[in-house]
């Protein structure tokens, strides 16, 4: 089939974009290179490439023109939390584009990527149930994600929306493991919340998509997650692990702030019964996939769409 997948340069884009092509089919990806890097997608005879915003429609327009069977709408601002204006211009108003763009080519499902954040900084359960409250509230990121996956339950297109655990892996620059890499290995220090999230290999994510792809599921959300929460000093360990460094004192251990939940728990229930699918990546074993990557194409900055820690 011909997919075409915004964000197809980005971390989550590019592993699918990997996928699609190793299986034959052919794929178009939009991206504007914000996070995304040109070294995720190598050059294939099966691969064609489109640079600039999802929001710019007569773009949008000409990469529809081809036609594609499935649309998988990977693309997001989220690189600075105070930029309000970028993130309503791609999250959501590039979200409406694509979905008007993709009905009327005729693409048979949308694919969409939300993030946990809908439910809140503060969930009401957990682990967090699909008929828990949408409260996006918290941040610019999750009011525009929430926006984008309202724009395409409008349209009436057969469509899955992922929400998703915090997905790690290589090529990932955002979140705590490859901020953990860059201090750990340019000689600053490090402190870990005293919190525990809910983490998802890239490739384990992926396979769940495929069976998106190949028509799995019923039309509307779905939690891809691990089922299992871990310390975010897990994650640490587990850096220093793959690193092979011993540090001469503990990591400090910072108490979390008022607004941070304790624990953001997925319950992937519905995706393991409708999708056959579950985890199968231990999170030694991801983390060690991904500090290998890290350390074959380096890191020159690392993204995050919450507000930083102040530090001390």
């Amino acid at each position: 089939m011909h997919v075409l997948i915004t964000g197809g340069a980005g971390f989550i884009g590019s592993h699918i974009a990997d996928r699609l092509l190793a299986r034959g089919d052919s794929v178009t990806v939009i991206d504007n290179y914000a996070t995304g890097r040109r070294d995720n997608l190598a050059p294939h005879p099966r691969l064609t490439v489109v640079e600039g915003s999802i929001a710019d429609r007569p773009l949008v327009r000409e990469a529809f023109s081809a036609k594609p069977d499935l649309v998988i709408h990977a693309a997001a601002s989220y690189k600075d939390p105070e930029n309000w204006q970028e993130d309503a211009s791609t999250n959501a108003v590039g979200s409406a584009v694509i979905t008007q763009e993709a009905k009327a080519a005729g693409a048979r499902r949308l694919i969409y990527f939300q993030t946990a954040l809908c439910y809140g900084i503060r969930p009401l359960e957990q682990p967090i149930t699909l008929s828990h409250p949408i409260l996006p509230g918290d941040s610019s990121y999750a009011i525009s994600k929430t926006a984008g996956e309202y724009y395409i339950a409008l349209s009436g297109m057969d469509y899955v929306s992922f929400r998703l655990a915090n997905a790690y892996g290589p090529r990932n620059l955002s979140g705590p493991l490859p901020t953990f890499f860059h201090r750990l290995t340019t000689g600053k220090p490090c402190f870990v919340m005293d919190t525990r999230r809910d983490f998802i290999y890239v490739e384990d994510l992926v396979d769940c998509v495929m069976g998106a792809v190949d028509g799995r599921g019923e039309r509307g959300a779905y939690h891809i997650s691990s089922g299992s929460d871990y310390s975010i000093k897990e994650l640490f360990d587990a850096t220093l692990a793959a690193l092979s460094i011993t540090l001469e004192r503990d990591v400090e251990v910072r108490p979390r702030g008022a607004d941070d939940a304790y624990t953001i728990l997925l319950d992937p229930s519905k995706t393991e019964r409708d999708f056959g699918w579950r985890v199968s990546t231990p999170l030694v074993r991801g983390v060690a996939a991904a500090i290998d990557y890290y350390r074959k194409f380096g890191i020159t900055q690392t993204f995050t769409h919450l507000k930083a820690a102040p530090e001390k």
